[in-house]
């Protein structure tokens, strides 16, 4: 008898453990949370899309003019051009090459900082390099351009010079070399600068969070620290320096008073050490806008209408690269 009561008590079900009182309240109020927050997310996401649509819209409207001056305005053409493409074709020109220059320009120097901060330098000096190239990023864009104005093109009518003497057979260091410096090699130098800390702060993030086992394994079997990083940091942080690098393009493409205050504008030339040779859309609007009514604001507008479609092609090239090496990651 006493065998069967302590079996039958052993195979008692336990008494059931009171959830914490945390739990016991956050179930309907959990869920709710969520609720709230995945529609502020979406609230935020669509609120995006429809600010989009408005700059758009209002850049399409205003454009119209200038576009088809024929069937939207009493007028034949535009007042700068007999086309409309024949104005906007070379700031779109000046445009790229400035920002192409500042790529060429910062994209290694940021991604060789990046990787020093991360992987070489010791703690003590990683630590207030990583600072200063932040801070650089929150310097305002007229510093950048007065200070290439003042110190960086005087600085570089030598090397103008120099470039034009040996180099003046080909149509980039042909013409008069400058001898203020206000050229859009210049231009193209001060938007590296200022691009410089945004790319190399982006890559110093994405180089940390490569994974540790891919850097041991490869430095076990005897691969060197160069070695390592080209075959385990680059492979991982490839769709993550492009990202970098395209939003530092965005910043260029779009960059205003600082190409403004550098920038001699004129009519358009491959040179990129001569003066009054060469407009940016950025340059061209700040310039012009404030004066302008009528057909020429409608040109300035679809100059920028230009200069939103760029930017948006840019964006999108980016985010077909990036999605194709998406299936990379570090359990890979």
């Amino acid at each position: 008898m006493t065998e069967k009561v302590t079996a039958h008590s052993s195979s008692a079900p336990a008494p059931a453990r009171s959830a914490p009182s945390g739990l016991q309240t956050g179930g309907t109020g959990g869920a709710s949370g969520d609720r709230v927050f995945s529609g502020l997310a979406y609230g935020a996401g669509g609120l995006i899309l429809v600010v989009l649509a408005f700059v758009a819209i209002f850049l399409v409207t205003e454009s119209l003019p200038a576009l088809w001056p024929t069937v939207f305005s009493d007028q034949d053409s535009i007042s700068s051009a007999d086309t409309f493409l024949q104005y906007v074709l070379p700031l779109m020109g000046g445009t790229i090459i400035a920002s192409i220059i500042a790529l060429i320009i910062a994209t290694p120097v940021a991604v060789g900082i990046a990787l020093y901060i991360s992987h070489y330098a010791p703690r003590r000096i990683a630590t207030p390099v990583g600072y200063v190239i932040d801070l650089l990023a929150a310097i305002p864009s007229v510093v950048y351009g007065a200070w290439g104005m003042v110190t960086l093109a005087p600085a570089l009518v030598p090397i103008y010079g120099w470039l034009h003497e040996h180099l003046g057979f080909l149509p980039f260091f042909a013409g008069d070399p400058s001898t203020t410096g206000r050229t859009l090699a210049t231009s193209g130098v001060v938007l590296a600068v200022m691009i410089l800390p945004i790319i190399t702060s982006l890559c110093r993030e994405i180089f940390v969070q490569t994974p540790k086992l891919h850097e041991e394994a490869a430095l076990a079997l005897g691969a060197t620290q160069w070695e390592m990083v080209r075959a385990t940091v680059f492979p991982f942080a490839r769709a993550g320096i492009v990202s970098s690098v395209m939003l530092g393009l965005g910043r260029a493409l779009g960059e205003t008073m600082a190409v403004t205050l550098v920038l001699s504008p004129g009519v358009f030339s491959l040179s990129l050490i001569t003066s009054g040779r060469n407009a940016t859309i950025p340059s061209e609007i700040a310039l012009n806008f404030p004066e302008a009514f009528g057909m020429r604001q409608s040109e300035l507008i679809a100059a920028g209408l230009m200069l939103f479609i760029i930017t948006l092609a840019v964006n999108m090239i980016a985010r077909w690269i990036v999605s194709r090496h998406k299936e990379f990651s570090g359990a890979n």
